[in-house]
């Protein structure tokens, strides 16, 4: 061999070797592809025997727990149904004693007495009358029967309970018993006058012999016979039973659970009451067996497994991170939805809220820009006097309605026991700004309305001004806002409200609503239609000055909480029965209200002749149909105006879409009807007929002409 050959030898060797080297480090690399996939093939088919077994052992007797835990629930509710039913058919049996005594008041002390006696479930029953129906026993009065302890034996105290520090008429059990036919379950509630004990009330109504609810007879259970009851029920190790109200009240609450441990909860209705049954399970109990199945197969399933658990590790990781972030998400909304529901619990939502009042008309709305906000709301009435607030809570979200929601509770404690609207916005001040570590506040204009006298005493926290719809804003002093400054001394104002008069409140996101290119809503706007809003109904202006806002902004978000109050002190209005002879009681009324002289006859002939055609055609074949007619004085820009609105419940009929008589006829070649309308068309300036949830509303205007000053 040459030196130049061998001199080349070396490196072909090393070559050879490093491409020998690199196909077995090739081999390898292939020979590890291989087995990794052949391994991963074997583990699937493992994983899938095992699943297969797994998922169908597991179905199995996993329907066969489930059908179990609702059997043992279904024998829960059929118990608590058989306790609520005895309670229903107890409080059906005082009602028949109470209705057989009814002359007798005193005999309503043996009637609770043998009740409690009869029954042992029943913690107390009562018979509560309506106001003065018994003179001789006052404006209250309700005999109440109730278990205690004397000389460390079970004894009944019977009483009469009812008072003005006991105001029972205001009570649930009380207003609902009146309304309804049946039985009727209350919310839980803390009796603290009767049975001095939680209790749920079941209600049943007292008539006299003209069929007329003259009282309501009240029969309670304590929430702890209840949960004793569902102690009795458990057949679970560890297992709980809850009930709650329709409403979603603890009636036996949830007991706390064990940590880390997860519990199952079966629910079910109970039909007599609307009533929520549940039982909740510890899952380890209830799927005892099948944890057993699992185990083995987990252990089959992890030998298999071992190698995918790397393989599929990081992504694992990030599915699991998805599922967590998706499930707080969720969480989160459904936390949200649950706290929008209570806080919309808390404000007013029956309108009309005051069937019985016919002086006041109130009406109000809050449009939260998130899921749950800081407005609020309230009104009530308490002897006679309206007490009634808005507020705005600085901020938004959760913390907003926290704070909302304690000033909402702090106002109707307050107004409970005072009458002055500067001791209570100076008491929910005190109260907030005691614990206000995150620095909130709250804007708040409270006021107190004499419904005798039409005198408004308020007191203005830092909130917008009021506005008189069809004048101008309500002047109020520059009081610091609620929870800025403890001990501050807040000062009231009064004003004086006539027959007629409309206060309209309201929060900043009404006047500074912005459209797409960030121009407000305004003052100047909201005040110029309010001065064309005057014959208007509290909700039509509350929705109407709603729409105009949403017309503004168009499609721009809504950047904070709108809320809107309107309240009307109007004169009463007469009611009438669906009897022509009634007609006399209307010129009488017309004689007493502030109108003109002059338009005392066209008003009284218009208005006759309304009635009279409703009372005739309104009610065919009924005799218990009532007509109502309202007053208002529209004192707005464009001069003052008397607005009358003739209400009923009958069928449906616009008499303004009968056709103009022709009076030129002679009486043969003209139809029949028409002349009436014709009438009141000729005495009236504008005539106009709606249909709203199921009643015709018929509107006459009368304009006051101003005398030309020359």
């Amino acid at each position: 061999m040459s030196k130049k050959s061998s001199k080349f030898a070396p490196q072909i060797v090393c070559k050879e070797k490093t491409i020998r080297m690199k196909g077995n480090q090739d081999n390898k690399k292939i020979g590890r592809r291989t087995g990794f996939r052949l391994l991963l093939i074997a583990a699937v088919a493992l994983e899938m025997i095992a699943c297969i077994q797994y998922f169908y052992s597991r179905a199995a007797i996993k329907n066969e727990a489930y059908e179990r835990a609702r059997a043992e629930l279904r024998a829960a509710e059929l118990e608590i149904n058989v306790a609520t039913a005895e309670l229903e058919a107890a409080a059906k049996m005082l009602s028949m004693m109470a209705e057989h005594s009814l002359d007798n008041p005193e005999a309503m002390y043996g009637c609770t007495r043998m009740l409690l006696q009869t029954l042992d479930n029943v913690e107390s029953a009562g018979v509560a009358f309506v106001p003065d129906y018994y003179p001789q026993c006052g404006r209250w009065y309700e005999v109440c029967s109730s278990r205690t302890e004397k000389e460390g034996e079970a004894a009944i105290y019977t009483r009469q309970i009812g008072s003005a520090n006991h105001d029972y008429f205001q009570m649930e059990w009380f207003r609902n018993g009146l309304q309804y036919d049946s039985a009727w379950w209350s919310e839980p509630y803390m009796d603290d006058a009767g049975a001095e004990a939680a209790v749920v009330s079941c209600s049943y109504p007292v008539r006299d012999k003209d069929g007329k609810v003259v009282a309501v007879a009240c029969i309670d259970m304590s929430l702890g016979r209840l949960q004793k009851v569902s102690e009795y029920l458990q057949v679970y190790k560890d297992s709980y039973y809850s009930i709650s109200s329709s409403a979603g009240i603890d009636i036996v609450a949830r007991p706390d659970t064990a940590p880390g441990r997860k519990y199952l909860i079966f629910n079910e209705e109970i039909d007599a009451t609307g009533w929520h049954i549940s039982i909740i399970i510890p899952e380890d109990t209830l799927f005892a067996d099948l944890n057993r199945v699992g185990l083995w197969i987990t252990i089959l399933m992890l030998l298999s497994l071992a190698l995918l658990v790397f393989i599929m590790y990081r992504s694992g990781r990030t599915m699991q991170s998805l599922i967590m972030v998706n499930n707080q998400k969720e969480r989160m909304e459904g936390e949200l939805e649950i706290a929008q529901t209570i806080q919309n619990a808390m404000l007013p939502k029956v309108f009309p809220p005051f069937s019985d009042r016919p002086d006041l008309n109130v009406y109000g709305m809050v449009q939260p820009a998130k899921e749950i906000g800081g407005d609020l709301y309230d009104f009530y009435v308490r002897h006679d006097k309206l007490f009634f607030c808005v507020g705005d809570v600085s901020g938004k979200g959760v913390p907003a309605s926290l704070v909302m929601a304690t000033i909402r509770s702090l106002f109707r404690s307050t107004t409970a026991h005072s009458e002055e609207p500067a001791q209570i916005v100076s008491e929910i001040n005190n109260t907030l700004a005691d614990q206000n570590d995150q620095n909130m506040f709250v804007t708040m204009f409270v006021g107190v309305l004499d419904m005798d006298s039409g005198v408004l005493k308020y007191c203005n926290a830092g909130h917008n001004a009021p506005v008189m719809v069809g004048g101008d804003f309500i002047e109020v002093l520059p009081n610091l806002p609620i929870g800025i400054l403890a001990g501050m001394q807040y000062e009231a104002q009064r004003t004086q409200l006539h027959y007629g008069d409309m206060v309209f409140l309201y929060t900043d996101g009404l006047t500074e609503a912005e459209n797409k290119v960030h121009e407000q809503f305004g003052e100047a706007r909201m005040i110029e239609g309010l001065k064309h809003m005057g014959g208007l109904r509290p909700r039509e202006i509350v929705e109407k000055m709603r729409g105009e806002v949403e017309t503004f902004v168009e499609n721009a978000p809504q950047s904070d909480d709108l809320t809107m109050l309107a309240i009307r002190y109007q004169i009463p209005a007469i009611v009438m029965r669906n009897d022509i002879q009634q007609i006399p009681t209307l010129s009488e009324w017309i004689e007493g209200l502030d109108i003109p002289a002059e338009l005392n006859m066209p008003i009284n002939l218009a208005l006759e002749e309304i009635v009279s055609n409703v009372m005739l055609y309104a009610y065919p074949g009924r005799d218990d149909g009532k007509v109502f007619v309202e007053y208002i004085r529209d004192k707005g820009a464009d001069g003052e105006r008397l607005i009358f609105t003739v209400s009923d419940s009958g069928i449906a009929f616009d008499p303004t879409q009968k056709e103009e008589a022709d009076i030129t006829l002679s009486a043969e070649e003209r139809e029949i009807g028409g002349l009436g309308i014709h009438l009141v068309r000729q005495l009236m300036d504008e005539i106009r007929y709606e249909r709203i949830e199921d009643k015709n509303i018929l509107t006459l205007v009368k304009k006051i002409e101003r005398p030309n000053i020359v």
